[in-house]
């Protein structure tokens, strides 16, 4: 078997072969067998190292430098591979070459990330979710580097060092790790007022989707395609989960990152190799300038959006992520995306935090990979033909192979080496600008709050509460007085009854008079429902996990017609049981048990089942984490199937509570399918409403 480097030709043409088969060698780096890989050459049985000995220098020399940087930010990632299928023709709009053709496939690396968190923290903290995907495209790579946000803290890069450094932990004390409730972050957006629309969306459920595959992506920014005669039309790029969105609420997520803090990376490897493909529908929101002039907001301010409901979503494609990696470091960690990453077709606009984002993303790189050579690694090298006069620095495994190494240059044909075309090589749009050379911010980004208004006006009261809460939480952590009462004043220019509830939850003193805002926020726009994660929930329970807890002497014939409703509705599921062992069902079956109930709380299931017997049941209710199973189930609005279960339920304080949410198997006319059937609704909200 080869290794992705295997055939790339070196200085000499050769090629670097890992070797295979049933007998394999050690050896060194230089293809030396290793005779004894347990000691040290040593003077003596008991004498001291020598320095000749070869292969311990070279063992420890790699170990010591097998750590690359970690990313400033987005260094908590995971990714897989898959491709992109186009729908039809848009040589009407673009010459890029994935929009062609119907059918037309291109093969991409896909990569989702937290923000603010190391590499080793945790998946569910509340934070922004990158969503980065590369296309090998046949002219070259494409990434389209977004979040599953659609908007930005900031409208100018000059700003991102602060807004990092904020957000980060402390530089004095190096924490609190992976999330933004502290003075430093509060303090800069409360200071910051084009940060509000964010604030709103980062405390609302998108923050800590569910997974991967039920979350939005975004390009976050206007760009624009461009055609074979050289016309444009602005584009926004959206991500649209197949499976619809669902998120988790915030006690679930502190409890998911204690339970299991790899999460949203299991979910993902746990899908694409049972074969449960995660699929996304690639969509464009497309306009022209007149649109732009006529639009209440600047397109090119990456603080605003376009509501879907003015320029609707046009499908032109679907992503795919069928194939794990092979070995994460070489294919997620060292994946290198620029956003200055475009090909024929595609094209910028002068929003200022994408310019900044184009000259940032390769010096970042470089740092990280420490070589301008990082697109030599097969996971960044372009499936296409590509040529340069390059050469020499880090890890370079491709060199000119004759005299010529620059150009112009008068050598023969066949030896003086690329050449640029005008015909097919890439034409920036010739856009025209002017203007004096000034720090400036342009008035067109000035309405801070407008949106913001906007976008908690288009959530259900569930989604509502969420967000106060989510400023509760994160603000309570604030030492500062003044930082919370200086964010409530912002809230006020966002609306009235969120302001006034964050602040009675807080505790202040009197609510601060509202923010001074450089515009008027408008109380016009209307709500959209494309904002709201529960108005675009999933149709389905499919690619959902429902856990069961089962007992000695559980129904046998019950729990398979539980497992085939479960398989009917393509969901998964796992049993859980006392001892991980398994138990005896009523007719002897041994059923083996996928977890053990300490380590499976139900924070890791979209629903729960409890089917035990009157007797194992009260033997449930003395073990604290079964009591938690259910009594979280029930506090995280979950629908929960139970068979002679009331033990327990009354041991977790449940017994008066049973509410239309729990389904008893027991009942006549109460079936498996039916229990399936109701947790398409994913959450009974009315649980706990008023």
């Amino acid at each position: 078997m080869t290794d992705g480097n295997a055939g790339r030709p070196g200085n000499g043409g050769e090629t670097h072969q890992q070797a295979s088969g049933d007998d394999v060698r050690l050896t060194t780096q230089q293809g030396v067998v290793v005779g004894d890989d347990q000691n040290t050459l040593r003077a003596g049985e008991r004498g001291p190292a020598l320095l000749e000995d070869f292969h311990f220098r070279e063992k420890i020399f790699h170990f010591d430098h097998e750590r690359i940087p970690e990313r400033v930010v987005h260094a908590r990632g995971y990714g897989a591979h898959g491709y992109f299928e186009n729908y039809e023709p848009l040589q009407d709009l673009t010459v890029a070459d994935p929009f062609r053709e119907a059918g037309r496939r291109t093969e991409v690396f896909v990569r989702f990330s937290t923000v603010a968190g190391n590499k080793g923290s945790s998946d569910l903290a509340r934070d922004v979710r990158g969503f980065a995907v590369k296309m090998y495209t046949a002219e070259g790579n494409w990434d389209l580097v977004g979040n599953n946000i659609p908007v930005f803290f900031i409208q100018d890069a000059i700003k991102f060092p602060d807004m990092v450094h904020a957000a980060k932990q402390e530089p004095d004390r190096g924490f609190p790790q992976a999330q933004t409730a502290h003075d430093n972050f509060w303090d800069f957006v409360s200071l910051t007022p084009e940060s509000t629309h964010m604030l709103l969306w980062i405390m609302s459920d998108r923050a800590i989707p569910r997974s991967f595959r039920f979350m939005e992506g975004f390009g976050v920014h206007t760009f624009r395609l461009v055609d074979a005669e050289g016309r444009s039309t602005f584009v926004k790029f959206h991500w649209k989960p197949k499976q619809g969105m669902q998120s988790v609420v915030w006690n679930e997520a502190l409890k998911i990152n204690g339970a299991d803090p790899d999460f949203h990376r299991r979910d993902l490897w746990d899908a694409i190799e049972s074969g449960d493909f995660p699929e996304w529908e690639l969509g464009m929101q497309l306009f022209d300038e007149d649109f732009a002039d006529r639009f209440e907001f600047d397109i090119l301010d990456p603080t605003k959006i376009i509501p879907e409901e003015q320029v609707p979503v046009r499908p032109v494609g679907r992503l795919v992520l069928n194939r794990v990696v092979d070995n994460f470091f070489a294919e997620t960690e060292q994946v290198a995306f620029c956003t200055q990453n475009i090909i024929p077709g595609i094209d910028f606009t002068d929003d200022p935090l994408l310019q900044g984002r184009n000259f940032s993303y390769l010096d970042t790189q470089l740092k990280r990979l420490g070589s301008p050579n990082f697109t030599h690694l097969p996971v960044n090298a372009p499936k296409c033909p590509f040529a340069t006069f390059q050469q020499d620095g880090h890890m370079a495994t491709v060199n000119p192979t004759n005299r010529v190494n620059y150009e112009p240059n008068s050598w023969p044909s066949d030896a003086k080496g690329p050449r640029e075309d005008p015909d097919r090589g890439f034409r920036t749009d010739p856009e025209t600008v002017s203007g004096p050379k000034r720090r400036l911010r342009s008035e067109s980004f000035a309405d801070h709050y407008s949106q913001a208004r906007q976008f908690f006006a288009s959530q259900t009261p569930v989604e509502q509460q969420h967000i106060i809460d989510g400023f509760v939480f994160e603000l309570s952590k604030c030492d500062r007085v003044e930082i919370r009462a200086r964010v409530v004043s912002a809230l006020r220019n966002v609306d009235e009854d969120l302001a006034a509830a964050v602040s009675e939850d807080l505790g202040l003193a009197e609510l601060p008079e509202p923010a001074p805002a450089a515009r008027a926020p408008r109380t016009d726009l209307p709500e959209s429902p494309a904002l709201s994660i529960l108005r675009n929930g999933p149709k389905s329970f499919a690619g959902r996990k429902i856990g069961v807890l089962v007992t000695d002497g559980v129904d046998a014939k019950l729990l398979a017609e539980l497992r085939a409703a479960i398989r009917a509705e393509h969901a998964t599921i796992e049993i859980i049981a006392p001892k991980v062992g398994g138990v005896i069902a009523d007719n002897g079956e041994h059923i083996e048990a996928d977890q053990k109930i300490d380590g499976a709380p139900s924070v890791l299931y979209d629903a729960v089942a409890v089917l035990a017997t009157d007797h194992t049941a009260t033997q449930l209710a003395t073990l604290p984490a079964a009591r938690d199973f259910i009594s979280d189930a029930y506090a995280h609005c979950k629908f929960v199937a139970h068979r002679d279960a009331e033990p327990l339920f009354a041991a977790a304080g449940l017994h008066e509570k049973l509410d239309t949410g729990f389904v008893d198997l027991s009942v006549p006319g109460s079936s498996a399918t039916d229990f399936v059937d109701r947790c398409r609704e994913v959450r009974l909200w009315s649980r706990f409403a008023g």
